[in-house]
């Protein structure tokens, strides 16, 4: 973690022109999906690089935490349906969404450092107790790896088509994720040139054709060759075996998940996942037998694209009955 004394923070309302850092490839514009985005910016210099995060309304605090290829974009619904009566905060990972997009000299990518900075910055927003953290994708590793941790912080859950422990048993990577994590000469191009792995979730991880204007907002950041960097890594981190840099924190943090099952915890699952299917809900539910458990039929990966409302309103009144 960095000294806080090299923390700075910043906030304000940004135009679509004006997001562009020292560390982008090309800047970002959000003008154009503005209107599904209402939200004001907030920055944490965090080692030379701006982190960027939503930080919305007041009350009990609920931390969001994305995975890939999202950004905060992909909870705007959920922050709208909480935002009245909770605290909002969604980090955009770095090489995502509005913040810093380095390149592998200027930021490790690796799991660890995820963690590290969500740490910073649930550290500098002085989050240190009764936390709700919602996950969805590499989000469950990243904030339930920090859950693990900080046990004493988190106090409610919420599960969106996510893991984090090791697969169940002969759960294979699907052959897809397998060619980009380890076939350079073919995914540098694809993922980094041509932006296939995030236009392939916009067709594949939601069940419903998304709205123009959605697609825009979800792709918006992979803009450029440099700017896709973070979306190639993700993948590349994903681990398989015991040499895998990664796969240490997962493994540990999948011995000490049943630490957490005490929680308040809401799953809210689309049946349709072809990375985290059913099989992933079914752990879930193994490993968290008293959790509030829902799989829906006519649902993807992109569980909050699809059925926005429903799961809203079941995370509102989830957070209501579990009051703190």
């Amino acid at each position: 973690m960095a000294p806080m004394k090299n923390i700075r923070h910043q906030t304000g309302r940004v135009s679509g022109e004006s997001v562009e850092s020292m560390k982008t490839g090309r800047p970002v514009d959000i003008d154009r999906f503005r209107h599904l985005y209402p939200f004001d910016s907030h920055y944490l210099e965090r080692n030379g690089l701006r982190y960027h995060y939503l930080d919305q309304g007041t009350g009990e605090s609920v931390v969001m935490v994305h995975g890939n290829p999202t950004w905060s974009f992909y909870f705007r619904e959920l922050v709208k349906a909480l935002s009245p009566r909770f605290r909002t905060v969604v980090p955009d990972h770095i090489g995502c969404g509005l913040s810093d997009k380095p390149d592998s000299t200027g930021y490790g990518y690796r799991a660890a450092d995820r963690v590290a900075d969500l740490e910073a910055l649930l550290d500098h927003l002085q989050l240190k107790e009764n936390i709700t953290l919602v996950v969805h994708d590499w989000g469950g590793a990243i904030g339930l790896a920090l859950a693990v941790k900080h046990p004493r912080r988190f106090r409610r859950l919420v599960i969106l088509n996510t893991a984090a422990f090791l697969p169940p048993a002969g759960k294979r990577l699907p052959w897809r994720l397998q060619i980009v994590r380890n076939v350079r000469p073919l995914a540098i191009p694809a993922v980094l040139g041509l932006n296939l792995f995030s236009r392939a979730a916009l067709h594949m991880a939601a069940s419903r054709k998304l709205a123009a204007d959605v697609r825009t907002g979800l792709i918006a950041p992979y803009n450029s060759w440099r700017n896709r960097l973070a979306t190639l890594k993700f993948v590349q981190d994903i681990p398989v075996k015991a040499s895998d840099p990664s796969f240490a924190l997962i493994r540990q943090l999948d011995e000490r998940l049943s630490t957490l099952a005490h929680l308040p915890t809401l799953i809210c699952w689309g049946a349709q996942d072809f990375v985290f299917d059913r099989d992933y809900f079914n752990e879930w539910v193994r490993r968290f037998p008293s959790a509030e458990a829902h799989c829906f039929a006519d649902a993807g990966h992109y569980v909050l694209e699809d059925i926005p409302d429903k799961v809203a309103s079941l995370v509102t009144d989830f957070l209501q009955r579990h009051s703190l």
